[in-house]
């Protein structure tokens, strides 16, 4: 991996400081240059690796979305960064929720600057009838080296622009949060920080109780709620929230259907064109 000059030993040491001070054991690295935050530690996950990692990238080579997409920034335009731990979890349904309504409440913790969440896995910026795509995320297990077999190795990957990517390859407009804000792109450690001490205690409250506290949260900043939708499987309806297993309710002609983010994405028809995930 290569050496780290974009970040200062200050703004590493700080996240250090403030990653072990919500997880004593944790393991933080800060490379410029990697294939994907996220393949990186699944591969670690298959060898003797049982202690919790964060992972923070400058650029990806080969960055990942749900479904296999590309996430691609240049350097500095973007924050990529993945954390794995083992995890006993008795149902991982809602986990992308769970993930994503914590870095929404980080973020924009009173709603200023309109962010929402478009199920299941995308950060939007939505101040009015229009939407932009600020981040997404994904998540990846497998079986725990070394562990019981309950537990498994659990990573979230995060990516958040800074800056809106130099392409047109994006059914929803991208945006970037010192676009948002008017923040400089020196910010990207401090909202890093911010981003990490939020996800921390989000993945341990989660492991003991799961996504069904968080329903009524999730509702607040629900990007599809009440809007008409189209599924990649060709299934149509009204978007009428999650349950308490993180399933999209989908009022269709056939009835009240639950819609589960393993199966198909979604894209809303009467809000900015198709979803690119």
């Amino acid at each position: 991996m290569a050496e780290v000059r974009l970040w200062n030993d200050t703004a590493v040491q700080a996240l250090t400081e403030a990653t072990r001070g919500l997880c004593a054991d944790a393991k933080v690295e800060v490379v410029d240059c990697i294939d994907s935050t996220n393949t990186e530690l699944m591969r670690r996950g298959q060898g003797s690796l049982s202690a919790p990692i964060l992972l923070v990238a400058l650029s990806q080579s080969a960055g990942r979305g749900r479904m296999g997409r590309e996430w691609l920034a240049p350097a500095g335009h973007g924050l990529t960064f993945s954390w794995g731990m083992p995890m006993a979890v008795s149902d991982w349904s809602g986990l992308s929720l769970a993930v994503g309504l914590s870095m929404a409440e980080a973020l924009d913790p009173q709603g200023h600057w309109g962010l929402r969440l478009k199920w299941p896995n995308d950060l939007w910026w939505q101040p009015d009838q229009t939407a932009r795509k600020l981040g997404g995320i994904l998540i990846e297990t497998q079986a725990a080296a070394a562990s019981a077999a309950a537990r498994r190795w659990c990573v979230v990957g995060v990516g958040l622009n800074l800056l809106s990517p130099p392409t047109s390859d994006w059914q929803v407009p991208p945006v970037g949060w010192c676009e948002i804000t008017g923040e400089p792109l020196a910010c990207a450690p401090a909202v890093l920080q911010r981003c990490v001490t939020a996800l921390l205690p989000a993945m341990s409250a989660f492991e003991r109780h799961g996504f069904a506290p968080l329903v009524d949260q999730f509702a607040l900043r629900d990007a599809l709620r009440g809007l008409d939708v189209a599924l990649s499987d060709g299934r149509q309806g009204r978007a009428m929230g999650v349950d308490a297993q993180g399933a999209m309710l989908l009022q269709t002609p056939q009835g009240l259907q639950r819609v589960h983010s393993a199966d198909v994405s979604v894209r809303p028809q009467s809000l900015c064109g198709a979803d690119h995930v």
